[in-house]
Formats: structure tokens, C-alpha cells, sequence
């Protein structure tokens, strides 16, 4: 799309955030190159999501930054330097979505969706310096305790804080699921855990009010364990695709679509290319089948893939003769059952 960079450059794509996304069991238009490519479509929606997070993070941050600086708590200042580490991870995100744009070259002839990849590993690290920020701090207030004031204000900024980070929560899972971006959802999943701390900040004033001060430094530590967990779980999640690894019910899918369309698979792939699919199959033809009917049964695997797996991008599907087909089988290892 010729016009795709000069769109990507207005703030944060707004105009784009709900075209041409369509992976609905009837409607197969997600699939079709029409009006709007559908890598454009979805890096478009990733992009929008990503802006009016950025928004609510940053405003519930500089909320809390005033509260930090009168109540003198660990625990918010925690809190808030995950909430602006959050939404920082914004950066690398929106800038792997418009290179996602980009059309292939005979250098990168698959596109740069790969990028998108490395920008989980990014936010890996900077929830991880989050983590080690927060914990840091908790454990020199543990040891030199301070005194925490403005107690039901440090309370209703983190229910507030709570509130935001849900908000952000779920609007980048349900994108990221939507265009099945891990990294987004990744991302997504860290935002709930902050909700979830905010809330602990509280927990630590009611802590300090009733006569418990170390409360505070307490609560900041736990944070910093939750961040630790969701440090391990992005990191797998991004490590995986990174490896070209895919959900095994993907394969059993790409099986059972070609049951439908009497081909039997000896060989089924995929990977992701950011949050696209990509599948290579292989179908165990007989030679004596005329290429009209092999290329019709190619076809008719292709619409199924696409009718059953919402995130499949490209289906390349290929034959071999049964003789071949039957040696490849038996030299290949097989991890699963048929």
C-alpha cells in the first residue's frame, strides 16, 4: 500500500484502527488483498491499542509521581515505575508494527514481521530493569524504614492506578488476540499484573494505618516477585515463536482440514512471522491423478486453512507421489499420534 508509511507517521495511526479485520467463519475477507492488505489492517489495530494505552499509563504514572512525593511509599513509587515501564514498552512495540508495513524486499523477502519478535524480547528486559528497580528500593526501605503519610491518599491513587492498568489490561489482550500478536499480549498480561500491585498498594497503607510500617517495603517486594513471574512467562511466550515454535493444535487443525478434503498430510508446518501464519503442507497424491483434480484438492485445503485458523497469513501447499510420500512418513520422526 503506497500510502501505508504516510498513515503509519500520523500519531500513532489513529485513522486505521478498525478496518479491514475480518476472520469470521462466513467471511473470508481478512485473507483477501482488497481495499487494505490484511498485514496493514492488523498492524493498524496493534497500533491503536497501543496509543490510547500509552495514554491511560502515562496519565495514571504522572497521578501518581504527586502522591509518591508527599506519602514518601515504597510500595507507589514501585508501583509507578512499573506503570511508566509499561507504558514505555509502547516504544518498541509501535515502531515493530510500522516496519510490519513494509512491503518485502530481495534482501528481506519475508517481510520484516520478525521485528515484531524482537520487540518482546525488548519489553522482556524492560519489565525485567522494572523488577530489579522496585525491588531494589523496597529492600533499602526495609532496611532504613522511613515513615509513609497521606495514607488515604496513597490508598485512592491506587485504586485509581488499579483501575487504568485494567483498562490498559484488556484492551491490549483482546488486540493482541485478535491479530495474534504475543508480543502484544504479553505486554497485556504485565499491565493486569500492575493492576493487580496497585491494588497491594493499598493493602500496604491499610497495612501502615493499622499500626505496621514495614508494610510498605513489604508490598513493594511483593511487586517485585510479581514482576519476576511475568518476566518468565513473557520470555517463554516471545521465546518460543522466536524459534519458530507453534501450539501443537495447529498442526492437529492443518490434519484435520485436510481430512475434510480426502488428503492425507505427510508433512505439515508452521511458524509465525510477527503475528502472522505461515503453513507449508505436504499431501500424499496418487501419480495418476490429473493435475486439474491434485490442484483442486490443493484448493479446497487452502479455503479450509483459512475457514479454521484466523491467524493464517499464507498456506503453500505441495504433493508428493504416495510411493514418495510413504518413505517420507517413515523416515520422518513423529511426535504425535494420528
Amino acid at each position: 500500500m503506497s500510502g501505508g508509511w504516510a498513515r503509519a507517521l500520523g500519531w500513532f495511526g489513529f485513522g486505521e484502527a478498525g478496518k479491514g479485520h475480518s476472520h469470521g467463519h462466513g467471511d473470508h475477507s481478512g485473507h483477501t488483498h482488497g481495499v487494505m492488505d490484511a498485514t496493514i489492517a492488523s498492524t493498524a489495530r496493534g497500533i491503536w491499542a497501543l496509543k490510547w494505552s500509552f495514554v491511560l499509563l502515562v496519565v495514571t504514572g504522572l497521578v501518581q509521581i504527586g502522591v509518591v512525593f508527599i506519602s514518601g511509599s515504597v510500595a507507589l513509587l514501585a508501583d509507578t515505575i512499573h506503570n511508566f515501564a509499561d507504558a514505555t514498552t509502547a516504544i518498541p512495540l509501535w515502531i515493530a508494527f510500522l516496519l510490519a508495513r513494509r512491503r518485502p524486499t530481495r534482501t528481506f523477502t519475508y517481510g520484516l514481521g520478525r521485528v515484531e519478535d524482537l520487540a518482546g524480547i525488548l519489553i522482556v528486559l524492560i519489565i525485567l530493569f522494572s523488577a530489579v528497580t522496585a525491588g531494589w528500593q523496597s529492600i533499602e526501605r526495609l532496611i532504613n524504614p522511613q515513615p509513609v503519610e497521606y495514607l488515604g491518599w496513597l490508598a485512592a491513587v491506587g485504586a485509581f492506578s488499579f483501575v487504568g492498568n485494567e483498562a490498559v489490561a484488556v484492551l491490549r489482550i483482546r488486540v493482541g488476540r485478535e491479530i495474534n500478536s504475543a508480543a502484544l499480549i504479553a505486554d497485556g498480561y504485565h499491565a493486569r499484573t500492575d493492576g493487580l500491585t496497585s491494588l497491594a498498594v493499598v493493602a500496604g497503607a491499610v497495612g501502615v494505618w493499622l499500626g505496621f510500617p514495614l508494610a510498605d517495603p513489604i508490598v513493594g517486594l511483593g511487586i517485585t516477585v510479581a514482576l519476576l513471574v511475568i518476566v518468565w512467562q513473557s520470555a517463554k511466550s516471545v521465546l518460543v515463536r522466536m524459534l519458530d515454535g507453534v501450539d501443537p493444535g495447529i498442526v492437529a487443525e492443518i490434519e484435520h482440514a485436510a481430512q475434510h478434503v480426502g488428503a492425507k498430510v505427510t508433512e505439515a508446518r508452521a511458524r509465525w512471522l510477527g503475528h502472522q501464519l505461515r503453513v507449508d503442507v505436504c499431501l500424499a497424491l496418487d501419480e495418476a491423478m490429473p493435475l486439474g483434480e491434485a490442484n483442486a484438492v490443493a484448493g479446497r485445503l487452502r479455503e479450509e486453512l483459512f475457514h479454521h485458523i484466523p491467524a493464517l497469513a499464507v498456506a503453500n501447499v505441495r504433493f508428493a507421489s504416495s510411493v514418495a510420500a510413504e518413505q517420507a512418513h517413515d523416515a520422518a520422526p513423529h511426535g504425535h499420534a494420528h
